[in-house]
This record gives structure tokens, sequence and C-alpha cells, in this order.
């Protein structure tokens, strides 16, 4: 159960970030259409992904977990994270008192 959850967190994570950099691509790149149009299905499955999770969490620690596992796909995303990316990833994983 834990491999399946954890690939389910990993699948969702590569959809938001892919999806969102395909929507970048049309809109701000000037790719086709189609593209924009795949990336927001993508990031429909992005929004489906977490509701098949196996265990019995609630939205809230649902997504609390998947947000630490995004800043770091983002960061691997890309590749050489610069200080920015790296002061606002740790920021946003201390944890507030």
């Amino acid at each position: 159960m834990l491999a399946a959850s954890v690939a389910l967190f990993i699948l969702a994570a590569l959809a938001e970030i892919g999806g969102g950099y395909l929507v970048w691509l049309w809109l701000r790149e000037g790719w086709p259409w189609w593209v924009g149009v795949l990336g927001g299905l993508v990031l429909v499955l992005y929004g489906v992904l977490p509701t098949l999770q196996p265990q019995s969490f609630d939205f809230a620690r649902t997504y609390a977990a998947y947000g630490g596992l995004f800043i770091a796909f983002s960061l691997l995303w890309g590749r050489v994270p610069d200080v920015p990316s790296l002061w606002g990833a740790s920021l946003a994983c201390v944890r507030p008192c």
C-alpha cells in the first residue's frame, strides 16, 4: 500500500509540473493550441490522482504530504536550482511555530 501511495504522489507531481509546463509552452512560447489542451488534460489528471490514494488520509493531510514532494520535484525539474529557488523551498518546508 505504501508503494502505491508513493507512486500516486510521484505521478501527481509529474502531472502538475508537466501540465503546467505544456500550458506555459502554449501561452508563452507560441506552441500550437493542442499543446495547451494537452496541458489542461494533464492538469485535470493531476486533480484526480490524489483522490486515488489508498490511505485513508483526509484532503488536508494528502495535499500537505504532496506539497513537500512537489517542492522536491520542482527543484529537480529545474535541474540546477538557483539561490532564490533553494531559499523558497527551505522557507516552504520550515515548520511553523
